[in-house]
Parts: structure tokens; sequence; C-alpha cells
């Protein structure tokens, strides 16, 4: 069949080879691609005019057109793999490692200033006997109020201020569950130390959704509010290594008769203002109930410090928030 579209098909084939051939990068044989085989290409158009055709010169048009499209087809493949081959060959010739130069070096990390603080702390009470127990982050509301001696309608318990979970579970909000835990498991008379991370709905220069805090528990007889203030003292003298101006303030707490809360004078922006570390106090006798102690028999001191809020007093920090910024220059001064 001698026909305008099938002689058409030599003429496209022939300039399309000629282009393939001067292809130069993986960029140009794709547009070769497109302009021969796309949806508006040369090849695409011509099959476009085999209905113009009498019908029985269409199968005989159609294959010509097939085969001039699988012989294209191939001839573009045949051309991308080559030039594929050719990137990747001047690829590696131009990262081409000289393993004769000498090494990079490198730098060793170091403690997060966070743990440095825990550190510091859990190195104290270790040395006067203390055992160091840590406990789940997820809570029930059992472990985290109710043993706490903390009510329903107390504003901790608002969604506002803690992270719950669908199923009544929640991030703890202090390290205290951990008391109870213990308390549960061990017999008096017990010292341990609890540190971990805690969260809270804060976020500003002193507070974050996710800090740590370290408490401390004794459960034994004939141990008083003064007894705590000792400890206190020492570990405050232990930790900043020289004179700090520190103070005991009256407060309350729902998980201690007699409550206390602990303030460190801080500097910030060339001014000082008090700090707060954290509460301390007796232990309420219905605390000691829930984890399995007879208030009458036994008495309970107890502390919880920010280790976040020691370390912006001990090393300077104005913003809590640049412990967990994770900006390298900062951290690369501790």
């Amino acid at each position: 069949m001698n026909s305008p579209l099938i002689n058409n098909l030599d003429q496209i084939l022939e300039e399309a080879a000629g282009a393939i051939n001067n292809a130069q990068d993986l960029h140009a044989i794709e547009q070769i691609r497109s302009q021969y085989l796309g949806k508006k290409g040369k090849l695409t158009d011509v099959l476009k005019t085999l209905g113009t055709l009498e019908p029985k010169d269409r199968p005989k048009a159609g294959q010509a057109i097939n085969l001039a499209k699988d012989r294209l087809i191939v001839a573009i493949e045949v051309r991308h793999q080559a030039l594929q081959a050719d990137a990747l060959k001047k690829n590696l010739m131009q990262e081409t490692v000289d393993i004769t130069l000498p090494p990079r070096g490198q730098t060793l990390g170091t403690l997060h200033p966070v743990t440095r603080v825990q550190k510091l702390f859990e190195n104290f009470f270790l040395s006067m006997g203390f055992s160091v127990v840590e406990g789940p982050e997820i809570e029930t509301e059992f472990y985290n109020f109710t043993a706490l001696n903390i009510p329903p309608h107390h504003p901790a318990r608002a969604v506002h201020d803690t992270f719950y979970f669908a199923d009544g579970t929640m991030l703890r909000t202090q390290t205290s569950p951990v008391q109870i835990r213990a308390m549960q498991k061990m017999q008096p008379p017990i010292r341990i130390v609890c540190p971990g991370r805690v969260f809270r709905c804060d976020n500003d220069a002193t507070h974050a959704p996710m800090f740590h805090q370290m408490e401390m528990l004794i459960v034994d007889e004939n141990v008083n509010l003064a007894n705590l203030k000792w400890i206190i003292s020492k570990f405050i003298e232990y930790f900043f290594k020289e004179k700090i101006e520190y103070r005991f303030r009256p407060s309350y707490f729902p998980f201690t008769s007699l409550s206390a809360e602990v303030d460190l004078k801080w500097e910030a922006g060339g001014a000082q203002r008090w700090l707060e570390l954290g509460g301390c106090g007796v232990v309420h006798p219905n605390v000691l109930r829930a984890g399995g102690i007879d208030p009458e028999r036994f008495q309970g001191l107890a502390f919880g410090f920010g280790i976040d809020r020691l370390a912006m007093v001990y090393y300077g920090i104005k913003d809590i928030r640049m412990l967990f910024e994770n900006d390298v220059q900062f951290l690369q001064q501790f």
C-alpha cells in the first residue's frame, strides 16, 4: 500500500533517529520521547489520522504505525540507558574521595545540662544511702491523683492542666506516683529518690510542657520536718558548692500535711528574683495509707524539685525552653 500516511512514517523515524543520536543528556532524550510519543507527539498525530483511510487499508496501516512506534521506543530506551550510564560515570568521577587526605577531626559529644544536673542529684542521695527508683510515664488516675489525696474537683485534674488519653490514662504530671508504687512494694524504712520526665499543659520562660523532676521519699519512725529541712539544706550546699540564697516558704499541697515551697535566688536579665524550686513536706496520712503504710506508726517526708530549674540556676540559663530547642551553639557550652 502506497499512502501518504505510511510514507510519512519513514520520514518521522529517520528524523527521530537523528534526534536520538544527537541527544546529549537525559533531559534531551525525555524531550524527544514527548515530541514523538507524547499525547501531542508526531507519531501520535499519525495514529489519529488512521480513521481517514479506507477500511481495507486500516489494518496494514495500523500495523505499520505500531511497528514504527515499537522501533522508536526501543531506540529511545537504548539511548536513555547509555546517557544514564554516562551521567553515573561523571558523578562517580566528581565524587571521588582522595583517601590520601588527612581525616576531619571528630568532636566528642557531652552530657546534656539536664542529665548533668540529674547525675549530681542522684550522686548526692546515693551517697546518703538512698535508692533510685523509676516508674511508668503513662499513669492511671489512681496513682497520679487519687492515691496522692488530690480531690476530684482539684484544678490539676482538668484537661487544661493534664494530657489525657482516650482510655482515661494520662501522661504523669509528677513523679509522685512512683512513691506510691514503691511504698506498695517496699517495707519501711524507705529512702528513695525518683527521677523522671513529667508532662503538663504549660509553656513559657520558666515552664515547659515536658520537664524533669526528682522526688525524694523517706518513710520511717520518728522523722519530722526538721529532718527534711536539714536534708534539703545539705543538698543545696552540695549542689551549688557556694553560698546561694534560698528560703522555705509555707504552702499547701494535698499530699502533705505540713507543706513548704523552696525558692532559690535566681539572676535573670541583670536582676535577681526568687525562682520556685519545688515543694516539700510531711507526707499526708492518706497518702501513706494508699501506699499500704500504717500512718499511726510511720511518718513520711517528701520533696519534689524541678531538675530543669536547678539547671537554669546552676548554669545561669534565662529561658527553660533553651534546654529543649537543640541549638548546637547553646549545647556546645557544656
